[in-house]
């Protein structure tokens, strides 16, 4: 009976940040054809809210599409002839390339070589189901761009098969501790990249007052996190919510109530 060793923590993660950046990638593909907007929660999190502020958006936010967009050619493989957002374009492109670079060192270190045979004569024959191989990581060259062709979502993925040490026959060797630390801080720094260019790390002073008190209401998102407003009032506030942290926290459903009543609010105010 076989046994797998456990997953040490730095490889554990790197397969977390890895997982992050692929699941937000269709994100940041989308938001690279919106303007940026100073708004809060994030277009990306909105969820449920987006139909109760549909009548908001801008135009453009309705020609893209809902789903992420996978098999088109990489960032750094094509031309960018009129992005609407600059700074998310610049990300992925930083992201996707770092990524990209991350593969071919990992591959330079633990993946083997094609094999080759050399026939009586002296002629050297490659192994063409060696070299074909899916498993196997393809460097760009001249007249192809290898691996890269299949996006970012595959790097991640080929990347965080070699910092787990999944085995593939003899094809790749174990992973040195120097490369996974190498590997964790990339795929960590491209995580944040991503989240931070999405607004998901931030806190956000909201223009509306509390319904219920007055008070100054925040929005917070966090990476891994559901968004969550604040009210600044306390205790004292009488919001219909619970106290976290003494104050008034609206999370989940609870944020359908308090989108309601600002939006109430509102057209109370413009009656």
């Amino acid at each position: 009976m076989t046994t797998t060793a456990p997953t040490s923590p730095r490889a554990h993660r790197a397969a977390v940040d890895l997982a992050a950046v692929r699941e937000a990638w269709g994100d940041l593909l989308a938001a690279i054809e919106r303007r940026p907007a100073a708004e809060w929660p994030p277009r990306e999190a909105r969820g449920f809210l987006d139909q109760l502020a549909a009548d908001e958006h801008h135009v453009e936010d309705d020609a893209v599409p809902a789903e992420p967009t996978f098999g088109r050619l990489p960032l750094v493989l094509r031309e960018h002839p009129a992005p609407l957002n600059l700074s998310a374009l610049d990300a992925a492109i930083e992201v996707e390339r770092a990524l990209f670079d991350l593969a071919d060192q990992v591959a330079e270190q633990v993946q083997r070589p094609i094999r080759t045979t050399r026939d009586a004569h002296g002629h050297i024959t490659t192994d063409q189901a060696d070299a074909a191989d899916p498993a196997r990581w393809r460097y760009q060259a001249p007249t192809s761009p290898g691996s890269r062709a299949f996006g970012l979502h595959w790097a991640a993925v080929w990347i965080e098969g070699r910092a787990e040490d999944e085995p593939h026959g003899d094809l790749f060797a174990p992973t040195p501790p120097r490369l996974l630390d190498q590997i964790a801080d990339t795929a960590h720094r491209a995580r944040r990249a991503v989240e931070r260019t999405l607004g998901r790390d931030r806190t956000t002073a909201l223009d509306d007052p509390c319904p219920w008190c007055a008070g100054q209401l925040a929005g917070h998102t966090r990476p891994d996190g559901e968004p969550v407003v604040t009210c600044s009032t306390g205790e004292a506030c009488a919001a219909p919510v619970d106290l976290a942290g003494r104050r008034r926290v609206w999370r989940g459903v609870d944020l359908v109530g308090l989108w309601v009543a600002l939006d109430g609010r509102r057209r109370g105010a413009a009656a």
